[in-house]
């Protein structure tokens, strides 16, 4: 039975503006950048405001908790007078960690600084430190088979710039959630090219990854199979740019969360052969900025790779940075952000310029017959 026939969604409940924002001041236009987890009876979400997308001083991440659902307690909030963003969660031994990383403030450029994390101690957050040197952006923090695993990339200051240079993948582990050093420390350099980073264990073993490339090495994106962390890709590419992804396994299926552009067959990779690698990188990134997006949900085949589109989730302008929480027997809960779903389908750049909400969804993949 194919995947999109075992596949419910709910109708959203938007929750920013609206109950999860209610005990926070200072909530802007842009809601965006989000993460979500369990830990302690509580279910906690963070999410970056803003005036847009773009970076700005009066960026925040603000932090709320709830055990039901419907009333919803102020946390913190990380105000650094820079943007901040990637709020990401990990429960390790027991604690409550926020990793996130900071950058500047002209909204004309990606001036990624450092890794910072704080963590819940005795129902206080502590004062948020760095963890990482500069240009250093976190994309996920689990727990792989047991090893706590940092995904992150470099060279992301200069990659949105007039001379882009090529962006590269690292895993970090811990030993207390506060001290990072690379997972390999001969060889830290995981992948060449990619930069938002996932990993899930695989079915068979093994572990299945997804990366996005958009230049100037490559463009689109690579799903992966490792038999060890610290050991070779093997790579299946593919044309789609497979922004914002979020891996998770329902059973033995593998599923990805991630944007899609309703444009050219969905694809970021256009050719443009003949053109030279700085050009082709410029004009690839504005027909993507110019274009219509989707939060789509994806299927991994495990052996072969294969990707394959089961179903848009609610969202269209500027939309897609999901978390998704694992609510058991196929029933996950999906947070993500989209402009306003009663609103025009808009480009992404339009979004990004306007406000933008967050909102809750029930996902629910039977398994198969």
């Amino acid at each position: 039975m194919p995947t999109k026939d075992r596949v419910t969604i709910g109708s959203p409940r938007v929750l920013i503006p609206g109950a999860a924002s209610e005990p926070v001041t200072d909530v802007l236009a842009a809601n965006n950048n989000l993460d979500a987890c369990d830990h302690d009876g509580r279910r906690y979400l963070a999410w970056r405001t803003a005036p847009t997308h773009f970076a700005s001083s009066e960026a925040m991440i603000h932090v709320v908790s709830t055990t039901d659902g419907e009333s919803w307690r102020f946390e913190t909030t990380v105000a650094l007078a820079c943007d901040v963003r990637e709020p990401r969660f990990f429960v390790f031994k027991g604690e409550l960690f926020l990793y996130f990383f900071t950058l500047g403030v002209d909204w004309r450029r990606f001036e990624a600084g450092a890794i910072h994390v704080t963590r819940l101690i005795d129902g206080t957050w502590t004062t948020p430190v760095a963890i990482s040197d500069g240009d250093c952006v976190v994309w996920r923090v689990r727990q792989l088979d047991g090893v706590p695993v940092m995904t992150m990339y470099r060279g992301s200051t200069e990659m949105y710039s007039n001379d882009p240079v090529v962006t590269t993948v690292e895993f970090w582990t811990t030993d207390d959630g506060l001290a990072w050093r690379p997972l390999s420390p001969t060889n830290p350099t995981a992948h060449v090219g990619g930069t938002e980073t996932e990993v899930v264990p695989g079915p068979g073993g093994g572990w299945i990854a997804v990366t996005r490339k958009e230049g100037p090495h490559d463009f689109g994106s690579d799903i992966a199979y490792l038999e060890n962390l610290a050991g070779p890709w093997r790579i299946r590419s593919y044309p789609q740019k497979l922004d914002s992804p979020y891996l998770f396994r329902s059973g033995d299926d593998v599923l990805l969360i991630a944007r899609r552009t309703t444009s050219f067959h969905g694809d970021f990779d256009l050719g443009l052969n003949e053109l030279s690698l700085k050009r082709r990188t410029a004009i690839l990134r504005l027909v993507y900025w110019a274009t219509s997006k989707r939060t789509t949900l994806w299927r991994i085949d495990p052996d072969s790779l294969a990707l394959e589109r089961v179903v848009d989730l609610p969202g269209k302008g500027d939309t897609c940075f999901p978390a998704v929480v694992d609510e058991g027997n196929g029933h996950f809960r999906v947070y993500n952000y989209t402009s306003p779903l009663d609103g025009m389908d808009v480009p992404w750049v339009a979004g990004q310029l306007a406000p933008t909400q967050i909102y809750e969804v029930d996902l629910h993949v039977a398994p198969p017959a």
